[in-house]
């Protein structure tokens, strides 16, 4: 799930090339006024399907997200990269995601909400890795991933960056530290890395993988989970039409309408960023979001949000569907070693 983060005032941003390949031609998705509609719309779909008693900290990871709407998207010319330019300085999403307060009742309910989910996500991940091992996951959060490895055979640990996510896991007798992957340092290399709905917030996602490459093993596995990018774009274009309707419903239960990402990936950008930090892609697997329903969201609302995703994992496989699950072992060869160094400089 995306975080609850209260948005902050003194945004700033920057001018950026595409974040992937460098490029700086790229073709607008979505201006100002595109976006503010998006909220409106997304904004009405929620206020029809929650109850009207819903607490406003419920809202948030429905109508409130992260970070401010986007000013502007755009979609590189050369790899289909969609990212926010102007997008957020790196100063500002470190307050946002570090000024954090949420109560324990909001992290237990997430923590329960995404249970189901995230035991399927662990199977998944057991089916390509193996059934035992040793593995790291970036931006745990709460912690419900690293509950599900728990129950297998595979001994997990997690980073994040929030004091009370930390707290909060450790209190459910999870292993995880406080800081970002830099700040990892285990005694011997681990068998897998994930990043599961945390990649897209990134500021430097190449260095990242480069950091996620120095801690796993030669042969050892990467796993990331990320908006589709192409699916985003092909959706947002049907608001305007006689299929606008469902398209609000496809992209607000994905929690893609409004775009409360940084970035999101196509099959080419996300090729180029694994090969240049050193990684092989072994194969992907197209998905929803976890469930966002729960006691405050009405019966309809919930039925519908079943109903909507099921037919999307029904019909929409591979880079078809709204999120995509990636996997890919660490390249052990100097050749790779070299790659990592290139992305990760400046």
């Amino acid at each position: 799930m995306l975080r609850s983060r209260r948005l902050v005032n003194d945004t700033s941003y920057e001018f950026t090339p595409c974040p992937i390949c460098g490029a700086v031609a790229a073709t607008e998705v979505a201006g100002a006024d595109d976006i503010r509609a998006e909220v409106e719309r997304l904004w009405a779909f929620q206020g029809q399907r929650l109850d009207g008693k819903t607490p406003a900290y419920r809202l948030m990871d429905r109508v409130v997200f992260s970070q401010r709407p986007p000013l502007r998207l755009v979609a590189c010319d050369t790899c289909a990269h969609v990212y926010r330019n102007p997008w957020e300085r790196r100063e500002t999403l470190e307050r946002a995601y570090q000024s954090a307060r949420e109560s324990s009742l909001v992290f237990e309910q997430l923590y329960r909400t995404q249970q189901t989910a995230f035991a399927a996500q662990a199977r998944r991940l057991l089916a390509t890795a193996g059934a035992s091992g040793r593995g790291l996951e970036v931006g745990s959060y709460v912690g419900a991933f690293l509950a599900a490895m728990q129950r297998t055979g595979w001994i997990f640990e997690g980073v994040d960056i929030s004091r009370e996510a930390v707290a909060f896991a450790a209190d459910h007798g999870l292993r995880v530290t406080l800081g970002g992957i830099d700040d990892v340092r285990p005694a011997r290399p681990y068998d897998a890395v994930v990043v599961y709905n945390t990649f897209e917030q990134l500021y430097d996602s190449a260095a990242v993988l480069g950091a996620a490459r120095r801690v796993l093993r030669a042969g050892g596995l990467l796993s990331l989970r990320v908006p589709n990018g192409t699916f985003y774009r092909r959706w947002r274009a049907r608001l305007r039409g006689p299929f606008a309707a469902f398209a609000v419903r496809v992209l607000a239960h994905n929690n893609l309408l409004s775009f409360p990402y940084r970035q999101a990936f196509s099959e080419r950008s996300l090729s180029v960023l694994l090969d240049r930090a050193g990684f092989i892609p072994v194969h992907i697997v197209g998905d929803t979001l976890v469930p966002i329903a729960d006691c405050w969201t009405t019966r309809l609302g919930a039925v519908e949000e079943r109903c909507v995703k099921w037919l999307e994992r029904l019909v929409q496989r591979g880079w078809h569907a709204p999120w995509i699950e990636v996997y890919a072992t660490r390249r052990p060869d100097a050749l790779g070693d070299r790659h990592a160094a290139l992305a990760a400089e400046p």
